[in-house]
């Protein structure tokens, strides 16, 4: 019952908003291509080395995987320069894999901390040259692609560098500037975050000041705390990157929890009011600028499970090199990367057993496990616990099978059968609500 309510929601909520788009009034329609032709599309085409041509261009993202790298700018032009001040150029602030299972039971975010020392391949720059392949930190592949001003080759760049240190092709990517986080917050009525501790930032970075406990972080309030790094609370103290990326993680898991629970879907008013700030706030791929295509793909996730939604941080190690402080993936870094590029879940997704097949019999009994055929079936399941409790294992795993009974994971036809798993409590990142 639970699924098809959760299934209603969603085809209630999405056919509400396609209602509107397609059918609405003069308003909503013109809100519509509003949000259309404030999408910066950014066609790589020629610029990145691997392109994933899609299986079915009518759905680009069916039964494939999704790598979507999320290129989050502290670019500071217009309302960016009133939020983090005045800078010139473009850098990469924050950058993240995520990736969607191809069965869509299962979504990684892995964070990919800035200051990693990578070697950054050579890259197509604006005026048409190419960049010489060189050893720096991670997000200076955006600043060097960019040549100083263009964000479709500093995502160019970045995206390379990507596929040449994981071995991950990215399949698609969006860009972020920090106004558009504001937009998006402020469109699903803010994010609720429930604080282990009082967090105090230093206001020379960032101005951000909230109590232990449940929280809800409006837009500015939840720039603030994704940018900062001093203060108190929170690992603030360290003035790390690194504790930083855990604020982040624990952000954007408490944003995709609400936005795929009823509170967002359920409320047609507030799923527009998403899309249009979110189509309206990014540089993205043609794919992903396409509504129709992120329409698919959304609908695609509507039965994933919130505590399959995992946050994955890369492990890094302190060094430097040439006299300049930094830092360096640790050797288990490759196994996620191999793991992530071969579709294969973390440790911590929860994935439902298919539901066994019934056999063919040619009789009742045989596929029942009654009369003396099942009976026998039984003893013979009895005889395999004796021998295995002769072998100190449990004893008498089929004594008395009868009637397809099971006892301890063994049928009454003699045939052990795999335990389901207990699935462990969900572990929540601090600062997620339960």
């Amino acid at each position: 019952m639970r699924s098809w309510r959760k299934a209603f929601v969603v085809r209630t909520a999405a056919m509400s908003v396609i209602g509107v788009m397609a059918f609405g009034s003069a308003a909503a329609a013109t809100a519509y291509h509003n949000a259309i032709s404030q999408i910066d599309v950014q066609d790589l085409d020629g610029l990145v080395t691997e392109v994933v041509e899609p299986k079915d261009p009518s759905d680009p993202f069916k039964d494939e995987p999704v790598n979507l790298l999320l290129m989050g700018t502290d670019i500071r032009d217009g309302s960016n320069a009133d939020i983090g001040g005045v800078v010139d150029g473009m850098r990469s602030d924050t950058t993240m894999l995520v990736h969607i299972s191809a069965d869509r039971q299962w979504m990684e975010i892995v964070s990919l901390p800035r200051d990693t020392f990578v070697d950054i391949p050579s890259c197509k720059l604006p005026d048409g040259s190419q960049s010489q392949p060189y050893r720096d930190k991670f997000n200076a592949s955006f600043t060097v692609g960019s040549g100083g001003t263009d964000l479709k080759h500093a995502a160019a760049c970045t995206i390379n560098t990507v596929n040449a240190i994981t071995g991950i092709t990215v399949t698609n990517h969006a860009v972020v500037k920090m106004n558009g986080v504001i937009d998006v917050v402020d469109a699903i009525g803010g994010v609720k975050m429930c604080l282990p501790e009082a967090l105090h930032g230093d206001p020379r970075s960032a101005r951000i000041d909230l109590p232990a406990g449940e929280n809800r972080l409006d837009g500015k309030t939840a720039i603030q705390f994704l940018r900062v790094r001093k203060g108190t609370g929170m690992g603030l103290e360290m003035g790390s990157d690194l504790t930083r990326i855990e604020r982040q993680q624990a952000f954007i898991n408490a944003t995709f929890r609400q936005i795929l629970s009823a509170e967002t879907l359920a409320d047609p008013t507030k799923t527009f009011r998403l899309i249009n700030a979110a189509l309206g706030s990014l540089s993205a791929d043609p794919a992903i600028a396409n509504p129709g295509s992120v329409a698919g793909l959304a609908w695609s996730l509507r039965e994933i499970e919130k505590r399959n939604i995992i946050m994955t941080k890369v492990p890094v190690y302190d060094t430097t090199e040439n006299g300049v402080s930094g830092l360096g993936w640790g050797p288990e870094s490759a196994e996620i990367f191999t793991r992530v590029a071969a579709d294969e879940p973390p440790e911590d997704v929860v994935l439902e057993e298919p539901e066994p097949s019934a056999s063919p019999s040619g009789s009742g009994a045989a596929e029942g496990g009654s009369g003396d055929a099942g009976g026998a079936e039984g003893d013979a399941g009895g005889t395999e616990g004796d021998a295995g409790g002769d072998g100190g294992e449990t004893a008498d795993a089929g004594d008395g099978a009868t009637e397809g009974d099971t006892a301890d994971g063994a049928t009454g036809g003699g045939k052990p059968t795999k335990p389901k798993p207990s699935p462990s409590p969900e572990v929540l990142l601090d600062g997620v609500c339960a």
